[in-house]
């Protein structure tokens, strides 16, 4: 497990506390081990990071970006981080909001696929 310091294990738990519209409901459909057995985990600190959904048997994060992560400085963040995570052995996955308002179905399947070849 990845260190992690004890004001990121506070803010994680507010976090989780205050999900988003999007965060609940995909969480919905992941907890309870409903992919292929396996557990997910929400707003879980890695390292300096919290991720919103992370998977210790298929080594996955799934992120959520709202509409504040398409400005120019999150984009440059997320991408850095996103190296950051992936050099721990980890594979990140991102979806936006609407798609999981959307196209929840797809959203699905491709974190079914992603876990089914990580396991």
């Amino acid at each position: 497990m990845l260190p992690y310091s004890k004001t990121t294990k506070t803010f994680a738990r507010e976090l989780r506390n205050n999900q988003t519209e999007a965060e609940k409901l995909l969480w919905s459909r992941l907890r309870g081990k409903q992919i292929l057995g396996v557990t997910f985990n929400r707003q879980k600190p890695l390292g300096h990071y919290i991720v919103d959904f992370y998977s210790f048997a298929a080594n996955l994060v799934i992120e959520l970006d709202g509409s504040q992560h398409f400005e120019s400085d999150a984009i440059a963040y997320d991408f850095e981080r996103t190296k950051i995570l992936e050099s721990l052995g980890l594979k990140v996955i991102r979806f936006d909001n609407l798609q999981v308002f959307n196209e929840l179905e797809s959203v699905l399947t491709v974190i079914y696929e992603e876990v089914k070849t990580r396991i």
